[in-house]
């Protein structure tokens, strides 16, 4: 330890400060940036600065003061980290270029390690934040917002990480990109307490990321909460699903996964809460689904999955599936259709419940049925398939409903 401190004594003791702008000794940032040495700290006060593409090539801290302004005139990628131990702090970062190619945008990470992007407003940028191979980076408390994003094809996503591993993404707020944040083979990496909001396509969308975690986040009005697709041990916890609504619109998308836990997440005013196809060997427990159209919609390739102690609250429908198998275990969960009785007072129903009716199965197979929701004939449909089931597989139970809501 001793020894480390040794050789890391020099760095501290020879940085100095250098600044930018009005009156100060450097009046652009690239004079700046190429009269300082690693381990330097380059402050820039208030004002516009359209310098092109800014490349930083050594360990620096680059600390902006006054909010000052760093414009990429619609052309350029605005700063590119091409180094380690980067600190981006306290700047306003704005129209970056566009090239769906070179997916440029306004900060680019390349092969950057232990860097930090904090505190600053990124606006109209075609990327916001784009990370290729990352290690152990932190990007927080950024506001990130674009209004230019006219189709999936023509915007970047708000953040994106690609080929990285230990990124922690926290306390970002992120409106109005393609995803808000993307995570295309990443690994052990951590989303806390992010806002993703009316981004065009998802809030958060992991593609092959493994041993991934999201805890506490919002998505809000996007096209899809979150999608999880092709990874595994994927932890979901605390998280808000709110007001995902639209034609093939979902709270989370669940695509090809295995091995992952979903838990104590609320899923509130979303077409469908979750979709699951292809997810094998998935923990969902006190999650509390309300209000949604689909509380679930369960493919019938999805096995091995387990759904205990969950709220099913005010749901048009609260499962629905493509198949007459089931393959999964539904366990004590609190169900409002719930009819049944508890003579014994241990808090669980006394009579089994069959969460799937005969409407909802008839509505997968031929969405136009939709016409005859809350009429009579649907009444009379699902109880008569209550007494003789016909359509809905006898398996697809809940031997244990709860009486009582399950407290998250």
């Amino acid at each position: 330890m001793l020894r480390l401190i040794f050789l890391l004594l020099p760095v501290f003791i020879f940085s100095k400060t250098l600044r930018v702008g009005k009156g100060e000794r450097y009046p652009t940032i690239r004079q700046a940036l190429a009269a300082s040495e690693s381990g330097d700290s380059i402050l820039v006060g208030p004002g516009i600065y359209r310098e092109g593409n800014i490349s930083i090539t050594h360990p620096l801290s680059f600390i902006g003061h006054g909010r000052p302004v760093l414009d990429g005139e619609m052309k350029y990628e605005i700063l590119s980290f091409r180094a380690n131990h980067i600190l981006l702090k306290g700047f306003k970062i704005i129209n970056s270029g566009e090239d769906e190619i070179k997916n440029i945008g306004a900060v680019r990470l390349y092969d950057s390690k232990y860097s930090t992007i904090e505190d600053n407003i990124f606006e109209n940028n075609y990327f916001g934040i784009y990370i290729q191979r990352g290690y152990r980076c932190l990007i927080q408390n950024n506001r990130i917002t674009s209004a230019r994003a006219r189709s999936e094809e023509r915007s970047g996503d708000g953040i994106h990480a690609w080929v990285s591993e230990e990124i922690w993404i926290k306390n970002n707020y992120i409106q109005g990109h393609k995803d808000g944040i993307y995570l295309e083979k990443v690994i052990d990496s951590y989303i806390y307490r992010n806002n993703s909001v009316r981004n065009l396509r998802y809030g958060l969308h992991f593609m092959s990321s493994n041993d991934c975690v999201y805890v506490g986040n919002t998505f809000d009005r996007n096209n899809a909460g979150v999608a999880v697709m092709y990874s595994n041990n994927v932890g979901m916890v605390g998280n808000k699903f709110i007001n995902n609504w639209g034609d093939s619109n979902y709270g989370l998308l669940l695509k090809d996964i295995s091995f992952s836990k979903i838990k104590s997440n609320s899923f509130r005013n979303n077409t469908t809460a979750i979709f699951l196809d292809g997810a094998t060997k998935i923990d969902l427990f006190r999650n509390t689904f309300e209000d949604n159209g689909w509380g679930m919609k369960i493919n019938s390739n999805c096995m091995e999955n387990r759904v205990v102690n969950n709220n099913f609250i005010n749901n048009t429908f609260d499962v629905s599936t493509s198949g007459s198998m089931t393959m999964n275990d539904f366990r004590r969960n609190y169900w409002d259709k719930y009819e049944g009785y508890d003579l014994d007072k241990d808090k669980i129903g006394d009579v089994p419940f069959h969460p799937l009716s005969l409407y909802s199965v008839l509505v997968e197979n031929n969405p136009s049925i939709m016409l005859l929701f809350k009429t009579f004939f649907v009444d009379l449909l699902d109880r008569t398939e209550k007494v003789i089931p016909s359509l809905t597989p006898e398996n697809f139970v809940d031997d244990q409903p709860l009486m009582r809501k399950v407290q998250n």
